[in-house]
């Protein structure tokens, strides 16, 4: 297993963190390139031209990359990185949940609620749950991980909220198939991005959905 928290499968493309020296698989990793002004971006969607520079998908890592310059040294020229910038990826990483969950939820693979949730857990439908960071611990407690499945607990009421087009949402699940793969995917490193901001988004199951 990745520190981010990703399972490694021996057929995904793998990278090297410039920070640790660890070869992982890359959903473990957030991609960044060098704009030809020589600006550092973080590329979530892996699709910007270029030379991408990896960094593993944790707060702590991402820091020392910007202040040790070793995006400079990566990128083999003067680069100028964002401030704060585990800042922006989280931000970044955040919406991108939230627009991936929500695009679940229209297609049918997503319902929020603590009912509807239940439901789905009862029926062996849900393959990841879903639970406000700042929700309350005893209604959050009432619920439990999907057999073989996962738990992520990276994302506020509000952000739920969004995903589903609702003020604030605790309990979400999401079904096999469909976006997914890709929800636990970016949740997994947006937990890694998280996990100092009171530690309340630590996985409790680190299960391939």
């Amino acid at each position: 297993m990745t520190r981010a928290g990703q399972h490694k499968d021996r057929d995904e493309p793998e990278r090297r963190c410039i920070v640790t020296g660890d070869v992982q698989p890359k959903a473990g990793l957030i991609r960044f390139v060098v704009s030809p002004d020589g600006q550092v971006f973080p590329d979530l969607a892996g699709k910007l031209p270029g030379r991408g520079i990896w960094v593993t998908a944790d707060r702590d890592t991402i820091g020392k990359a910007a202040a040790k310059g070793l995006f400079s040294r990566a990128a083999r020229t003067p680069v100028t990185v964002p401030d704060d910038l585990p800042g922006l990826v989280e931000t970044a990483l955040a919406r991108r949940v939230v627009d991936l969950v929500s695009l679940a939820r229209k297609s049918g693979h997503a319902v929020a609620g603590f009912e509807k949730v239940k439901g789905w857990l009862a029926e062996g439908k849900a393959k990841v749950l879903l639970q406000a960071s700042d929700g309350s611990q005893r209604g959050k407690g009432k619920l439990w991980t999907p057999e073989g499945g996962r738990w992520f607990g990276c994302l506020t009421a509000s952000e739920l909220g969004m995903a589903f087009g609702r003020d604030s949402v605790v309990h979400g699940a999401l079904a096999a198939g469909g976006l997914t793969k890709r929800v636990v995917e970016e949740a997994a490193k947006l937990t890694g991005l998280r996990k100092m901001n009171g530690g309340n988004s630590a996985e409790k199951d680190t299960k391939p959905a």
